[in-house]
């Protein structure tokens, strides 16, 4: 499914015209301007699934920011600004094949970390109100209470309760199990499969962060098939050789100068493994 059709950026002559335009030239950041041009970059054509390959400062992420802003998409973690950022913004055009449904989202490595955190606060609370539980049962079964009143009444529950329970049921009873018992890894997966929905373009920013090689294939597998049965298009920003693989992926290798489309095989990084296995292909 295609949405987005096509992203173009500003020429080096539109940035030029536009510092001109500016009164006070003592700026220090231009930032996004300057970034682009020096790649000889100005378009992105996409499909289904369209990748973003680089290197720490190729300006892939920045890409990312620049097309969800542009389109206004739905995000949750703040992003790297400028002064001229909306100016910047204003410059850019698109295309659309469709309109771009309201589901559509940015996920960054920050919203992944902040879920997670959030998973391990709330786990805390509920381990510390299960020390309290375990208290709590040991006073209701051994107390000497005697119902005096309706009053009364709850706390004889509890002691009825705690009478006719071990105490590991007691406290099943009463408190919900941790919400996730899983690694961070396990889950970073979980929020990708709770975020990507039917039908929407979503972006995302080097989700292999946190993720295990065998949780990296799984995500390459759901994106496929979100990809092909349910109307999704993804823009991904990365290096990981396992999502750099998926099928029909249009690749954009930011590394480059010209920026060229290659294939996944032609990039650098992924040369680099495939020597690096060799080299040691003896020992497996």
């Amino acid at each position: 499914m295609i949405y987005l059709d096509r992203f173009v950026f500003p020429s080096g002559e539109q940035e030029f015209d536009f510092f001109l335009s500016i009164k006070r030239k003592c700026y220090d950041n231009f930032y996004p301007f300057q970034l682009l041009p020096h790649k000889a970059f100005s378009q992105l054509d996409f499909e289904p699934i369209t990748i973003l390959y680089g290197g720490n400062g190729s300006g892939k992420t920045t890409v990312l920011n620049i097309v969800a802003e542009k389109l206004g998409i739905q995000r949750e973690a703040m992003y790297n600004r400028s002064s001229f950022f909306e100016d910047y913004i204003g410059l850019c055009r698109f295309g659309l094949e469709e309109a771009v449904p309201e589901s559509s989202k940015i996920i960054t490595s920050d919203d992944v970390f902040n879920y997670m955190l959030n998973l391990r606060a709330l786990n805390e609370g509920i381990d510390l109100k299960r020390e309290a539980l375990f208290d709590d049962y040991l006073d209701a079964k051994y107390s000497s209470f005697k119902m005096r009143s309706l009053e009364d009444y709850h706390q004889l529950k509890k002691v009825n309760q705690a009478r006719s329970k071990t105490q590991s049921k007691y406290v099943r009873a009463n408190l919900m199990e941790n919400v996730i018992g899983n690694s961070n890894g396990e889950s970073a997966y979980v929020y990708f499969t709770e975020s990507i929905k039917s039908r929407g373009l979503y972006l995302l920013d080097e989700p292999e962060n946190s993720l295990s090689a065998a949780r990296q294939i799984e995500l390459v597998a759901l994106l496929e098939e979100f990809a092909r049965y349910e109307r999704c298009q993804f823009i991904i920003s990365t290096h990981s050789p396992f999502l750099l693989s998926m099928k029909g992926a249009k690749i954009y290798d930011l590394d480059a100068y010209p920026v060229d489309v290659k294939k996944w095989t032609e990039l650098e990084s992924v040369r680099i493994y495939q020597q690096f296995f060799k080299l040691h292909g003896d020992e497996f």
